[in-house]
């Protein structure tokens, strides 16, 4: 009787998210206090079963509780930290993991659902710092893949900023399409989200909001790499 009320609950809570959903990624999100600990609620909206989640949060966290609702998800390791994968298992299309962590005020930056042959989805991201890890690390898979297919896609995000990137260019005192792409075609992901982050510096932002909806088009990037 316990087990069925507890589940009763979970789908309770479960309506309630629909309703609070992120839109845009293949995550749909929810947040519950409950006491100490957060409620997160995790649905898989890329419209095929994953046979795993990535997420990243903005602080260490102790993960007191995990239930899935249509299929299971094993934790790879247990316990605290900042970064966690559960892989191994099944979560059907619209099936929802709740994760409960402490502390009560950390967040998500990243979410990820995995499948058999890497992420899958649109994922769900909330700073710079992971936008700058998803360019990189998208960058040197669609490099690794085809590497015409990105250089036209770079030159027609050039292309798309030509004014932009002409004001960079003269105030730096040298065209920054010369130094931006040999990092581009070479460099691991890291150092390309290191140069993401270098050249969001130099425009000001500080928020992901003002990445998004800023000077700088990047939807031929966004297009190109699922984001």
């Amino acid at each position: 009787m316990k087990r069925s009320m507890a589940v009763w609950g979970v789908f309770g809570l479960l309506l309630v998210a629909l309703s609070a959903a992120v839109v845009g990624s293949a995550c749909d999100v929810a947040f519950y206090p409950a006491g100490e600990v957060t409620v997160g609620l995790f649905t898989n909206r890329t419209g095929a079963a994953v046979t795993g989640m990535h997420i990243e949060f903005d602080k260490q966290v102790t993960i007191t509780n995990k239930i899935e609702i249509g299929g299971y998800l094993p934790a790879v390791s247990e316990g605290s930290g900042s970064v966690f994968d559960f892989v191994g298992g099944e979560l059907v299309a619209g099936g929802t993991i709740e994760l409960d962590w402490s502390p009560l005020e950390a967040r998500p930056v990243l979410i990820q659902w995995i499948s058999e042959t890497g992420a899958t989805g649109t994922p769900y991201f909330t700073t710079i710092a992971a936008l700058g890890q998803l360019l990189g690390e998208g960058i040197v898979a669609v490099r690794e893949a085809d590497q015409a297919l990105l250089m036209t896609t770079f030159a027609a995000f050039f292309a798309g900023n030509e004014e932009f990137f002409a004001s960079l260019s003269e105030s730096l005192g040298m065209p920054i399409q010369d130094s931006l792409m040999p990092i581009i075609m070479s460099a691991p992901a890291e150092a390309i989200a290191n140069f993401f982050n270098t050249l969001v510096g130099m425009l000001g932002v500080t928020t992901l909001d003002e990445v998004l909806h800023g000077d700088l088009d990047f939807s031929t990037l966004f297009a190109l790499l699922g984001l």
